[in-house]
């Protein structure tokens, strides 16, 4: 199992450059202005050096598509993560523009199957989140059995609450689409500032 790392709601530049040290696979930007993790004060000369192992991802929640188009132009970035009612045919608009796309559900009661199989040919990645009242960054799980009844060939981030003592259960999730884990909230000293040594660890754990 070669499960992909993406960092999210990285906001403070020198706790960018530290993160960075970790080479994660992926490092997301929330540009959703409701979020504590707002990320739309970074100035883009904060991710000019930014390594070029480490993929840059927009996040988003029914942003305007001028909206995402300027700020992924500014901050160059060509991964969009979109995180709220966003249909089909936005996403399928993005993904023939060249981006790639990753399509947030938010998981409560169970997998809505039927919802999702619309963006099967529209979207570059699925990204499984714990459904609450907002829109990401609770660090609650959601009950990961649930993740036995994807049927799609497309593969998936795993969202929400994921936490430094996980990473053994997660080893154990025989599941071939789990493509990539996504580590925010329960990795912080505060909103939009991570732990580096407990990312270090936990990374660590999972690649090995």
């Amino acid at each position: 199992m070669d499960l992909k790392i993406k960092i999210c709601g990285m906001r403070e530049p020198g706790n960018i450059r530290e993160v960075s040290g970790l080479k994660p696979d992926y490092m997301g930007f929330i540009f959703y202005p409701g979020s504590k993790r707002y990320g739309g004060r970074l100035s883009p000369s904060d991710l000019k050096d930014f390594p070029d192992v480490i993929q840059k991802v927009a996040v988003f929640v029914n942003a305007s598509r001028e909206e995402i188009i300027s700020t992924c132009k500014a901050y160059s970035i060509r991964i969009l993560q979109l995180h709220g009612n966003e249909p089909p045919a936005f996403c399928r608009s993005f993904r023939e523009e060249g981006f790639q796309v990753i399509k947030a559900f938010r998981v409560g009661q169970g997998l809505d199957m039927e919802e999702m199989e619309g963006f099967a040919e529209v979207c570059d990645f699925i990204l499984f989140d714990t459904s609450g009242e907002g829109f990401g960054g609770t660090g609650i799980k959601f009950n990961w059995n649930q993740l036995q009844n994807y049927t799609l060939e497309l593969p998936f981030f795993l969202s929400g609450g994921v936490a430094p003592g996980d990473a053994g259960r997660i080893m154990e999730l025989d599941i071939p689409q789990l493509y990539a884990l996504d580590l925010n909230s329960r990795f912080e000293i505060k909103p939009g500032l991570k732990n580096v040594e407990e990312l270090g660890n936990f990374i660590r754990k999972i690649k090995s």
